[in-house]
């Protein structure tokens, strides 16, 4: 009998953590919608036992983003999320030649089927990307847990900042259009700690995978500034930390990582190049 317990167990054994800290230096706005217990409009999210939380889908979301925009920057063919039909394995409306790269021809999955033994198989392609947060067809490598603040909640008052809707066509404040949002105080360096679980890298058809996940997270982490809500008038701006030791060593990213990520394969082109003439010009 397969137990789910055990495999869980079993996977965490296997991989890696990434303890870290993100030190909120302005108020912080994460809304609740439902929540109660509050005369703010947008009360803050809080956990069952009162402590502030920012949730790990905002974490995994906004990393996968800033991810994409540095593997993107370095020549490396990226899918399109968040659409399923654009993502991989399926690219609709890509070229599949510019994804066919070794590093991106993963083996079957442990359990499924040995499709990779019958005559003809053609193995997935996964853009570094959807290796590292999954898409609909690949489980992801990565698991976030909530940042937690690390401060009582008792220390941590209530505070309601008032807004008011514009008319953008009158430049105007709109009439009955008051509302308070709820925030954590100003100027606290309020502490939130979370960790990011490393699963085992995919096997690939060919040769040994290269180790580039921690290099893609710690890279995209120093792009993330602000979380929450209102970031363009100055909220949620903060700063990443790294508490434990195991953390500061994975900071050390091997040379070779680095200069591999810089040396994306170049794509070949196939397409005759046409000239283009201006109004004008002479022929």
């Amino acid at each position: 009998m397969i137990q789910l317990s055990t495999i869980n167990q079993q996977t965490v054994q296997q991989g890696e953590t990434i303890e870290l800290a993100a030190v909120v230096e302005t108020a912080l706005c994460v809304g609740a919608g439902g929540s109660s217990g509050s005369l703010a409009d947008k009360p803050i999210l809080k956990n069952s036992q009162g402590q502030l939380v920012i949730p790990a889908s905002q974490v995994k979301g906004r990393l996968r983003h800033e991810c994409e925009k540095l593997v993107r920057s370095l020549q490396w063919p990226v899918c399109k999320s968040p659409v399923a039909t654009t993502m991989c394995p399926q690219r609709l409306g890509q070229s599949d030649t510019d994804f066919d790269l070794p590093s991106y021809r993963l083996r079957e999955p442990i359990g499924q089927t040995h499709r990779d033994r019958e005559p003809g198989y053609q193995p997935q392609t996964h853009c570094l990307i959807c290796q590292l947060f999954g898409n609909p067809a690949l489980p992801a490598r990565l698991q976030f847990s909530d940042l937690v603040c690390t401060e009582p909640e008792e220390n941590i008052p209530e505070v309601l900042r008032p807004g008011v809707s514009i008319n953008r066509r009158r430049r105007t404040a709109e009439e009955s259009k008051l509302y308070f949002l709820e925030t954590s105080p100003a100027n606290a360096s309020l502490r939130f700690e979370g960790s990011i679980q490393l699963l085992p890298p995919w096997l690939l058809t060919e040769g040994e995978p290269i180790p580039f996940a921690k290099a893609l997270i710690l890279a995209g982490l120093q792009h993330i500034h602000a979380l929450g809500g209102g970031k363009s008038t100055g909220l949620g701006w903060l700063h990443w930390q790294f508490p434990t030791a195991d953390a500061t060593d994975a900071l050390e990213i091997p040379d070779s990582v680095w200069q591999w990520l810089g040396n994306a394969p170049k794509k070949s082109s196939t397409e005759p190049s046409t000239g283009t003439q201006t109004v004008g010009e002479d022929a």
